[in-house]
């Protein structure tokens, strides 16, 4: 269990220090504990995995003031387990059920022993900054529209896959457009050169 506290705390500095997500931010986080013992998903729900997961992936996240949100199976239609303050700042409607290992999975059921004030959300309404994939469950649908793939050292937690994702925001305009403040500023100047 201690190797798997140590890749995800690992996986989550990396991704802080290639993403460095601030203060109020939300963060997902989908996983099978199944997948990290080597097994198919659902097939072996591990409360002592998803532990060892959340015991290394909550203190970096925490530490700077970003709201983590723990997605649920399938079984829960993808329900996640959120703080009751991150349900409000967000706007996200509360559901009434309650996560078990056989039906929400153990990281969404250990996160809510967890929380503080845990409440679960039907949907993060695709507003997710940026989050981890632990085997292939499926976050992106709470991620902002512009997912961006982050590239970690680290591939695997325990035997799962693991896929990070960071989001920007969308790219609007037309061939006039620029998107970085160093073009504008440079384009700003030679307008300002320019005779009347």
């Amino acid at each position: 269990m201690e190797g798997i506290r140590k890749a995800a705390e690992r996986a989550t500095l990396e991704l802080l220090e290639l993403f460095p997500m601030p203060q109020g931010s939300l963060f997902v986080l989908g996983g099978s504990t199944s997948e990290v013992l080597g097994e198919k998903v659902g097939t072996r729900p591990s409360l002592e995995v998803a532990e060892a997961i959340l015991e290394g992936l909550l203190p970096p996240l925490l530490e700077r003031g970003v709201w983590v949100a723990v997605q649920g199976c399938e079984h829960l239609n993808r329900a996640l387990v959120v703080e009751r303050e991150a349900a409000q700042a967000y706007g996200l409607e509360e559901v009434t059920v309650f996560p078990h290992p056989k039906a929400g999975g153990s990281l969404a059921t250990a996160a809510f022993l967890r929380f503080k004030d845990p409440v679960m959300v039907e949907s993060l309404k695709g507003q997710a900054h940026g989050g981890m994939d632990i085997g292939g469950v499926l976050i992106g649908m709470h991620l902002r529209p512009v997912a961006v793939p982050l590239r970690l050292s680290l591939r695997k937690i325990g035997e799962a896959l693991l896929i990070a994702a960071k989001t920007r925001p969308k790219l609007v305009g037309g061939a006039r457009a620029v998107y970085s403040r160093e073009e504008m500023l440079k384009r700003l100047e030679e307008y300002r050169q320019k005779p009347l």
